[in-house]
């Protein structure tokens, strides 16, 4: 989810902390609480500053490590460390026990974006995507608001959000719903389908799609379960050539590669040399895909510049292939 999903989260099980007795009987057990909740909420994107070091070191990590099993258990340690030097007397376990919901509903929630998380690492390297709910979603995040303003006009936070996330669960089951429509409605009107990716938008009822077949790709949108194949494209084999392996060896490529299922690639000989592009087909964005990672090449099969990133202006993304920074 995005980061201000996960704020207004933890405000919210700082809020539903209230009925725990040991956090409702004293203020401050539920300062520190309502602090470890919202600390806990955001811990395991602090990998968001790699995107300040180079797309493809974010690429690779964002949602990695920070997100991983041993992570799950070592965030609420530590929040619960720091915060016991600032709130002296404050009952540790249960500033632990809320700590560590926090860190599990980021991690959890975030399973069900198309983008996903390693969240089984050590034991699998996997991403885990569900493609249910958008990074943002606006029902989630109004119903986070709705609650936060029930309580702070003197609603009992702890019923307030009780309530509130029996509506959230009730969501995440429409939306499950609505998917499964889409996905029966891809396999009647694609043949031979080998894998299918929905991944949602910001709107309820509108998809987007892209599948793989034996022979081609197709890219498609839903609206409910009407599906528009917007592309078909050839699915191409990636050659075991010295261009291709050369190309390969760029750290750019090689985040595109360990993040991208399903991918179109292109190789354009130049006057000095190879351009190397591979398109991910899932995010087709106004008529263009602007996830990409190209890589430049001499005539000695030597990298002299290559870039992976999103690029949502096709004049921008013109110029990033024109002047490609490494």
């Amino acid at each position: 989810m995005d980061t201000g999903t996960h704020i207004v989260m933890g405000f919210a099980l700082g809020g539903l902390a209230t009925l725990d007795p040991a956090v409702a009987q004293d203020a401050v057990h539920f300062h520190s609480v309502l602090i470890a909740t919202v600390l806990g909420s955001q811990a395991p994107d602090i990998d968001t500053v790699l995107k300040f070091k180079n797309n493809a070191v974010y690429i690779r990590n964002h949602r990695g490590i920070t997100h991983s099993v041993p992570a799950v258990l070592l965030w609420p340690l530590a929040i619960t460390a720091v915060l016991g030097i600032f709130f002296p007397g404050t009952d540790m376990l249960h500033l632990w026990l809320w700590a560590s919901l926090a860190v599990f509903l980021h991690v959890f929630v975030d399973i069900f974006n198309a983008y996903g998380t390693q969240a089984l690492r050590p034991f699998s390297y996997k991403w885990v995507a569900l493609g249910v709910i958008n990074t943002f979603d606006p029902i989630i995040f109004s119903i986070h608001i709705f609650g936060l303003l029930a309580w702070a006009l003197g609603a009992q936070p702890g019923i307030t959000f009780t309530l509130m996330y029996f509506i959230v669960f009730l969501y995440y089951i429409a939306r499950f719903t609505a998917r499964h429509d889409v996905k029966k409605a891809v396999l009647a009107a694609i043949p031979d389908v080998e894998k299918v990716i929905i991944s949602p938008t910001i709107h309820f009822h509108q998809w987007k799609i892209a599948v793989k077949t034996k022979d081609h790709y197709y890219v498609a949108k839903a609206y409910k379960s009407y599906i528009t194949i917007l592309d078909k494209f050839k699915r191409l084999p990636v050659p075991d050539n010295e261009i291709l392996q050369a190309a390969k060896q760029d750290k750019n490529l090689s985040a595109f590669l360990s993040f991208s299922p399903v991918y179109r690639w292109q190789v354009v000989e130049k006057e000095n040399g190879y351009q190397i592009r591979f398109t991910d087909l899932r995010y087709r964005s106004h008529g263009h895909y602007p996830f990409v990672a190209v890589v430049k090449l001499n005539r000695d099969l030597e990298i002299i510049g290559s870039y992976t990133g999103w690029i949502f202006n096709k004049e921008k993304l013109k110029k990033k292939l024109d002047v490609v920074p490494r």
